[in-house]
């Protein structure tokens, strides 16, 4: 099998090594099929090259249904990183707190929502309306408004379709940034940005898992709040305008 070796010169510590630590916990019996890891240094991370297909119908159904065995297979919290690495991790170049707790509203509110709303808002790229908007929000998530029975799942953290390779038998992840999460946030992040064959997917995920919470799908944009405001803090544009018309519905 080939290999495809990707390089940042200078990375900052822990970059690579700790997408080679989330790449090695998503892989769960089962579970989604995840780039093997060959090598990882300071500066370059070294994975199996995945033989990519065409989508189909199908295959995005059986990527469903693994990804709710990945999810399922847990974590030891919310907000945790992958099992044998300390520290903080990175979603895309920007750095991702990586700190457990025993709730998901206050984990969400307090490591994933806040930290990306300030340093968008001090950036210019979300307006002092816009952060008061999404503190009242954080305000909600925090007393656990949100908050259901589910335990922490094993989630991938940035699964936009970029991440997400399609083979002949399902779909591959790569890039993750995997925590201790909820299993929402993998599925909201699939919609944000669209994947071919979304409702096979998010149809065979829910026949294959008991522990998402009723009228899930009215809860997506909730969770789409963290990857707009980390666009809104990476890319600027209209992203924070969008973080924020989301935070109102909510």
């Amino acid at each position: 099998m080939t290999s495809i070796t990707k390089r940042r010169p200078h990375a900052p510590a822990g970059f690579f090594g700790v997408e080679a630590a989330g790449l090695r916990w998503l892989r769960v019996d089962g579970g989604v099929e995840v780039a093997e890891v060959a090598d990882v240094s300071d500066d370059a991370i070294t994975l199996e090259r995945i033989a990519e297909a065409a989508p189909t119908r199908a295959t995005a159904a059986e990527f469903g249904r693994r990804l709710a065995v990945t999810h399922d297979a847990g974590a030891d919290a919310f907000g945790i990183g992958p099992d044998g690495w300390r520290g903080d991790g990175f979603i895309g170049t920007a750095p991702l707190r990586l700190r457990p707790h025993a709730r998901w509203g206050e984990f969400f509110a307090a490591e994933r929502v806040m930290p990306f709303a300030q340093t968008a808002h001090q950036q210019g790229a979300l307006s002092g309306a816009g952060l008061a908007t999404i503190t009242a929000l954080t305000e909600r998530l925090a007393r656990g408004e949100f908050d259901d029975d589910a335990g922490p799942a094993r989630i991938h953290g940035d699964l936009w379709a970029g991440n997400v390779i399609f083979t002949a038998t399902a779909a591959a992840v790569i890039d993750p940034a995997a925590h201790g999460g909820h299993r929402i946030t993998d599925l909201a992040m699939l919609a944000l940005f669209g994947l071919p064959h979304l409702e096979a997917v998010f149809d065979s995920y829910q026949a294959a898992t008991t522990q998402l919470p009723r009228g899930w799908r009215e809860l997506i944009g909730l969770h789409q709040l963290h990857p707009l405001l980390v666009h809104a803090v990476l890319f600027g544009g209209s992203y924070g305008a969008q973080a924020v018309r989301i935070a109102q519905r909510y």
